[in-house]
């Protein structure tokens, strides 16, 4: 596991967290920044894992 999927999993968690805050408070503002987060970890988080993919695939090259 490399930094760029730990970074986008501690996102992801973090943007659950905000959006169900956002909801438990009535905030829409910040259940839609909770979501942006969510999107943002994933995406890093899909980057890391293609990190790994190629850093395998030349392993074995």
């Amino acid at each position: 596991m490399n930094k760029d999927q730990i970074k986008g999993m501690a996102k992801d968690i973090a943007g659950k967290v905000q959006e169900k805050v956002g909801q438990l408070v009535g905030s829409k503002e910040q259940q839609a920044k909770g979501l942006g987060k969510q999107i943002s970890g994933h995406a890093e988080k899909t980057y890391g894992d293609a990190k790994e993919v190629i850093k395998d695939v030349n392993k074995h090259s």
